[in-house]
């Protein structure tokens, strides 16, 4: 079961439902109203809809479960391999990758308006200005607006390691550009998942139909509890329609390796479903999300 948000044939915009393997049951709420609630009216909305006559999913296009006010924000340097990798990109300043991955504070970052970001299914994009960039499979929590963990997804934090290697300074740059987030397929609710830091993360990286690229990792492997990066989160803001929070990845690719236009990016963590996104090359790659917020806002 997963909340996700559908665009019907006769919707305008996206709405809310909860997929099953018998077809999309429609919430009576768009999830950034939902996530303004409670974590017990959520469950009480899911219940009420899957009590409710469901609509074929057939081809119904699935958009990413964000919208509204609902941020997303990311975690970094959480896993070993992270820390390795900054480091190894950041010859000069390695350091203090070395100290936030053992601080009690830790790395948080904004990374994308909800308008910002692709589904599954949908391109991502890396800079033109870059030459090496890379996607970072993390396990994403969903958080309400009281700071309750109410759900799981998967996002792709993509970012560009040779902007971020020349100077820490520049991560604004390198990882909250338009194209470089994706995030669903849907939402997981967290009574749905026993275990969330026991589950697979496996990502694959498809080039001319070969696969150049795979990766196997755990959120056990996680160096911060999910309920700290959320409290910390949450110290001094607030998210009125909730927030997604990525908790950092555990697979990077070895340099010199880089995506390029025309890959396919497949990140699965088991329970949670399949996030796979077209990789393009540049802004003018990923206009339709321009496009689209711009006709939503149209009368």
């Amino acid at each position: 079961m997963q909340i996700v948000r559908a665009r019907f044939p006769d919707a305008s915009t996206a709405r809310s439902a909860v997929l099953t393997d018998k077809g999309l049951h429609v919430l009576s709420a768009d999830l950034p109203e939902l996530l303004a609630g409670s974590a017990q009216e959520l469950r009480a909305a899911v219940e009420a809809a899957l009590r409710g006559t469901p609509q074929p999913a057939g081809d119904v296009p699935i958009e990413a479960p964000v919208g509204g006010l609902t941020e997303v924000w990311a975690a970094g340097v959480t896993y070993e391999r992270s820390r390795e990798a900054r480091m190894e990109e950041s010859e000069k300043e390695a350091d203090i990758y070395d100290r936030v991955y053992d601080a009690e504070r830790p790395e948080l970052f904004f990374k994308a308006a909800s308008w910002r970001v692709a589904g599954t299914g949908e391109p991502i994009s890396v800079r033109a200005d870059s030459p090496v960039n890379v996607p970072e499979p993390e396990l994403a929590v969903v958080a309400n607006r009281y700071g309750e963990i109410v759900g799981y997804t998967i996002c792709n934090d993509v970012s560009s390691r040779s902007i971020e290697g020349e100077n820490p300074l520049y991560l604004p740059q390198a990882k909250a550009y338009l194209g470089a987030c994706a995030v669903g397929p849907g939402i997981t609710p967290a009574w749905e998942v026993p275990d969330p830091r026991g589950l697979p993360i496996l990502m694959s990286i498809e080039r001319d139909g070969d696969r150049v690229w795979s990766g196997e990792a755990n959120t056990g492997e996680l160096h911060r509890e999910l309920g700290d990066l959320v409290d910390y989160l949450f110290r001094e803001d607030d998210f009125p329609h909730g927030v997604v929070l990525a908790t950092g990845t555990s697979l990077v690719p070895d340099l010199p390796f880089t995506l390029q236009g025309g890959d396919t990016v497949s990140i699965e963590l088991v329970g949670l479903g399949t996030l796979r996104n077209p990789v393009v090359v540049g802004k003018a790659g990923i206009a339709h999300l321009v496009e689209r917020v711009q006709k939503e806002q149209t009368p």
